[in-house]
Parts: C-alpha cells; sequence; structure tokens
C-alpha cells in the first residue's frame, strides 16, 4: 500500500505544480513540485517486485498459492456462529457493498461489461457471479472458502475467506494473492495493482461489513 500511497501523492504534487506554474509568481516552486511529483510517481510505480511464501501450509490459501508477491489482508469479529457467516459470504450481493458498484465502473472506465466481477448487478450474490464467470472455487466448506482466476497471461489470482471461531463470535478473514510467473509479468502487474491497490483495499473492507451485517441481522 505503501507504494500506491507514494504514486498518487506524487500524481497530486504533480498536478499542483502543473498548476502553480501557469501562474507567474509560483514558477519556481510549480517546477519544483512538478519534478518532485513526477520523480516520486514514477519511483513508485516502478519500485521493485519482491516475493513472499508461506513458511508452514496450514490453510486451502496455502496450498493453492504459497508464494506471491501482491498481497493483502482484511478482517473483522462477527458476532455470529461460523455456519451463519459461512451462509452470509455466500449470500452477499455486490449493491449490499458499500462503493463496491461506483468503485467498479470506475475500474471498468464506464463501459458496460457481461455479467462479470465488474458488473455484478443486484440478483445473484457476488461470489456467485464470480465463479459463473472467470472464478472457480479451490475449496469450499464451513472454515474456509477459496477461490481463483488468471488475471493475464502467467498472472493468477487467489482470495480466500477464512472462518475462525472466536469467544461468543467469528473472526472473518479474506486474504487475496497474486502470483506472477515470470519477472516480466510481475513488473508489468505491479503498475496495475499500484494503481488500483486503494480501490481494492476499500471492496475488500465494504465486503467484510456487509458480510457481518448479513450474518448478524
Amino acid at each position: 500500500m505503501l507504494t500506491s500511497i507514494a504514486l498518487y501523492a506524487g500524481g497530486a504534487a504533480t498536478l499542483a505544480g502543473a498548476a502553480a506554474m501557469l501562474r507567474r509568481r509560483t514558477r519556481r516552486t510549480g517546477a519544483a513540485l512538478l519534478v518532485g511529483g513526477v520523480t516520486v510517481a514514477a519511483a513508485a510505480l516502478f519500485w521493485p517486485v519482491s516475493e513472499e511464501h508461506v513458511a508452514s501450509k496450514t490453510t486451502h490459501l496455502d496450498e493453492a498459492m504459497p508464494r506471491w508477491q501482491f498481497n493483502e489482508v482484511h478482517e473483522i469479529h462477527v458476532d455470529a456462529d461460523p455456519r451463519r457467516v459461512y451462509d452470509a459470504v455466500h449470500a452477499v450481493r455486490a449493491d449490499e457493498i458499500a462503493l463496491f458498484n461506483a468503485l467498479t465502473y470506475i475500474r471498468r472506465g464506464g463501459r458496460t461489461l457481461p455479467e462479470g466481477i465488474l458488473n455484478a448487478g443486484k440478483t445473484k450474490s457476488l461470489l456467485d457471479v464470480a465463479t459463473q464467470t472467470s472464478f472457480r472455487y479451490l475449496a469450499d466448506d464451513v472454515h474456509e472458502i477459496v477461490v481463483a482466476t488468471h488475471i493475464n497471461r502467467g498472472v493468477a489470482a487467489t482470495m480466500n475467506f477464512l472462518i475462525t471461531p472466536e469467544g461468543r463470535g467469528t473472526r472473518l478473514t479474506t486474504e487475496t494473492r497474486i502470483f506472477a510467473d515470470n519477472p516480466r509479468g510481475a513488473r508489468i502487474f505491479a503498475g496495475y495493482w499500484r494503481v488500483i491497490h486503494p480501490g481494492s483495499d476499500i471492496i475488500r473492507r465494504m465486503w467484510l461489513r456487509a458480510i457481518k451485517r448479513r450474518a448478524e441481522a
């Protein structure tokens, strides 16, 4: 996420610098902002990619994708038993997830696309839409749900919902891992990931909150 923050901060500085250069009094400051912004944005965009791996495989996700270059993890406590949480994960629709439709509209550039994760509609659960289009189930039980897809040639994404009993409720964790099987694919995807990561982060958090609301209802 730090590289995404740096990328957007650099972009903002670049725009501010360009605007400042339009005025004679602030041209020098604008030029400094412009150069600094471009430098920071470029550094964030092309920052080297590193690979991570699990030390020991304890989940279905670990089995499915033990190595990755990109990931994000979010969790939430739900005041409901694991079965209700599992059912809620399978039932939540895109229109129950705050900002989902707005962010996916931006992601697809306003285009009208066939039904899929970027155009999920309001009649099916989001998991049903995903697994009936580009995603497939790798695991599906009351403890963990894992889905996967291919993003580009040599680039795969895997996401889970880990359901763990916790006191009088349940700890629900979701993690997304992305693995590119070659350095060039990793470099190309890195730029895309750093642009979309803030939006992806928001969607995952709102998705968990929607599941919590449904499970606790």
